[in-house]
């Protein structure tokens, strides 16, 4: 009897592995395997990579994406050995990084967004009272950047401007605070806008194009003593506020807040009537890099995804607008009456950017 108790029990336990090694391979079967892909990215997109419905949907794509943060410009210096893509905020440093890929083929932009000027509600009124800007709506109105740029070369300050008296937090030269031009892309394209309305409305070219604005690029960015590398911890300081009352950030960090429902005090977002769209770029230093591109780019759920971060998907302009759509106290969502300065090549903005920083 123990003979044949002992045969059951083994031919049991035999059986029951067996089970166990086919429900395992069902398991590895059915389950997600993904590849790791690393990229560096602006930090105005670390907590896109972060969301957990991005990373899931990512995963069911078959990518486990690491990011590390840098300054747009800054990647160029970076070594981009073990990298699979980089991903700055504009078109021009990623012209300089698609130099670096051995992966050739027409640019990656997923996704854009407009730059636009933070203000409170108090130094919105004061602008709008003085001609340097017009307000629409609750909390959005338009920066006039020609007559901007006159108080710029006039140093203006905000004790000179009518309507100020009894507001100390506004004292000073009035300039916008932005990111160091020479690291960062919000900077540099806030010089090329500055740069095109300030030289009649042209596109540096050339060294002469360059030095005609130079002074003037020169002021704007010297007034504000130490740039940030990044637009994010100016935005943070703001909405937490302190800092600047002027902040040149992305339409995106404004919608993201707004979309998630976060308070954001007296802000007033101000589109300039002259500004310049950042495209982000992505540029694939791999064929895993590519692939992941093509996915942020085409993928309708990873699309809605990026608007739930503030960013207007390319040529989807309608998944923003209703994504928005509750939110058009501050946000100009068909920006109406912005216009875009073109953007000069990435040398010139380079050179523009070394002129303002000398």
């Amino acid at each position: 009897m123990r003979r044949i108790v002992g045969i059951v029990l083994a031919v049991l336990l035999i059986g029951g592995v067996a089970v166990a090694v086919v429900a395992g391979r069902e398991s590895q079967g059915t389950g997600t395997a993904t590849k790791t892909v690393r990229g560096v990215i602006g930090s105005e997109k670390a907590e896109f990579f972060a969301d957990p419905e991005v990373v899931k949907s990512l995963a069911a794509k078959g990518f486990t994406v690491k990011t590390e943060t840098s300054g747009s410009w800054d990647m160029e210096q970076l070594p981009l050995a073990g990298y699979d893509f980089a991903f700055p905020a504009s078109k021009a440093p990623a012209d300089e990084l698609r130099g670096k890929s051995k992966i050739q083929g027409a640019p990656l932009r997923p996704f854009y967004s407009p730059l636009v000027v933070v203000a409170h509600r108090k130094a919105a009124e004061i602008l709008a009272g003085n001609g340097l800007a017009t307000l629409s709506g609750k909390a959005t109105g338009t920066l006039r950047m020609g007559p901007y740029l006159d108080a710029a070369k006039a140093d203006r300050t905000w004790q000179q401007l009518k309507g100020s008296a009894g507001h100390a937090e506004l004292s000073g030269t009035v300039f916008i605070s932005s990111t160091d031009p020479l690291a960062s892309s919000s900077g540099a394209l806030y010089l090329a806008a500055a740069s095109y309305v300030a030289d009649g409305g042209k596109v540096a070219a050339d060294d002469a194009a360059v030095a005609r604005t130079a002074p003037l690029l020169k002021k704007l960015t010297s007034v504000q003593g130490a740039q940030q590398t990044s637009s994010d911890a100016p935005f943070r300081d703001f909405i937490s506020g302190v800092g600047n009352p002027l902040v040149l950030v992305y339409e995106s960090q404004v919608a993201s807040l707004l979309l998630q429902k976060q308070d954001v005090g007296d802000l007033v977002v101000l589109y300039p009537d002259t500004t310049v769209s950042s495209d982000h770029t992505l540029v694939p230093l791999t064929e895993s890099g590519r692939e992941l591109g093509e996915l942020l780019a085409t993928d309708k759920w990873l699309r809605e995804l990026a608007v739930r971060h503030g960013f207007r998907p390319q040529g989807a302009a309608a998944e923003f607008t209703a994504a928005t759509a509750a939110h058009t106290d501050y946000l100009n969502q068909k920006l109406t009456g912005v216009r875009q300065a073109p953007v000069p090549t990435s040398k010139v903005l380079h050179t523009m950017a070394q002129r303002a920083r000398s």
